[in-house]
C-alpha cells in the first residue's frame, strides 16, 4: 500500500469514526475501528533503520494482555503491507523490550498491568498504544471514545523518548498532542 493510499485509508477510517456510519455504540464496531487504526498508524511513524531491516521483514503488531480485538485485527491486517513490510500479529501475556514489536497495544492483565507494560517498554523503539477503556495510563497513542466516536491522543514526547518520529499528518488528526520537549544545545 502506498503512503497516499494509506493516508486516504486512515483519513477514511477517521472520518467514519468521527461522524460517519461506524459508531462506537457497541464494543464490536468500536474495536473494529481501533483494530484498523492500529496498523494504519504505521506509515506515519518512523522507526530507527535497523528496526525494519530488509524490505520483506515484517512489521509486528502485538497485543499484550486482554485482547479486545479478536478476529477484527486479524481480518484488518490480512494481506496488508506497510511499504513492502507484511504485517504480522502476535498476542503475548507480557510486554518486554526483546519482543520485536513495532506497534504494541497494552490491554492489561493479571500478569502485567498497563503501567507495568509501559514501564518495561520505556525507551524501546515501540509505538505503545493504550485505551481509556483500560484506565488512565497512556502510551504514545491513547484511544478514547468521545461522543460515540473512536479518537486518539498522541504523546509526541513519549515517541521521542522511544526513538520514534511521528508524521505531522498523524499529529494533526489527534484530539491532542503532548509536544516534544525542545532539544537542548
Amino acid at each position: 500500500m502506498t503512503r497516499v493510499g494509506t493516508m486516504l485509508g486512515l483519513a477514511a477510517a477517521l472520518a467514519l469514526a468521527a461522524g460517519g456510519s461506524v459508531r462506537a455504540q457497541t464494543a464490536a464496531p468500536e474495536y473494529a475501528v481501533k483494530a484498523t487504526f492500529l496498523y494504519k498508524f504505521a506509515p506515519f511513524v518512523t522507526w530507527p533503520l535497523a528496526d525494519l531491516d530488509g524490505a520483506a521483514s515484517p512489521l509486528l503488531v502485538c497485543v499484550v494482555g486482554e485482547d479486545p480485538f479478536g478476529a477484527f485485527l486479524d481480518q484488518a491486517v490480512a494481506g496488508q503491507k506497510v511499504d513492502q513490510h507484511p504485517i504480522t500479529i502476535r498476542r503475548m501475556k507480557a510486554a518486554d523490550r526483546t519482543s520485536g514489536c513495532h506497534i504494541l497495544y497494552l490491554g492489561g492483565s493479571p500478569t502485567q498491568s498497563v503501567a507495568q507494560g509501559l514501564a518495561a517498554l520505556r525507551g524501546a523503539h515501540v509505538l505503545t498504544v493504550t485505551d481509556a477503556a483500560n484506565g488512565g495510563e497512556r502510551g504514545v497513542v491513547h484511544f478514547v471514545v468521545e461522543a460515540n466516536r473512536v479518537r486518539f491522543h498522541v504523546d509526541d514526547q513519549a515517541a521521542a523518548q522511544n526513538g520514534l518520529a511521528i508524521s505531522s499528518k498523524l499529529l494533526s488528526l489527534a484530539l491532542s498532542v503532548r509536544p516534544r520537549a525542545p532539544e537542548r544545545r
